[in-house]
């Protein structure tokens, strides 16, 4: 279905609607997408370095478990 077939048969489905019903047909713009994404911080090195040390710690711990 191409871009001007769906506007005609939204035009008909809307035209139908106010013949039958009576009612009226309220068309809103599509919301824009935002230009920039959602802010996310960035792991810092204390951050990084923290991450490092829980996962040699998990890895030590690894081997004595089993």
């Amino acid at each position: 279905m191409t871009k001007d077939e769906l506007r005609a048969e939204l035009e008909r489905q809307e035209q139908r609607y106010k013949d039958v019903y009576g009612g009226e047909v309220t068309t809103y713009a599509a919301q824009p997408e935002p230009e920039r994404k959602p802010w996310r911080k960035r792991a810092s090195l204390i951050d990084q370095a923290f991450t490092q040390e829980i996962q040699k710690i998990e890895k030590e711990l690894k081997p004595e478990e089993p």
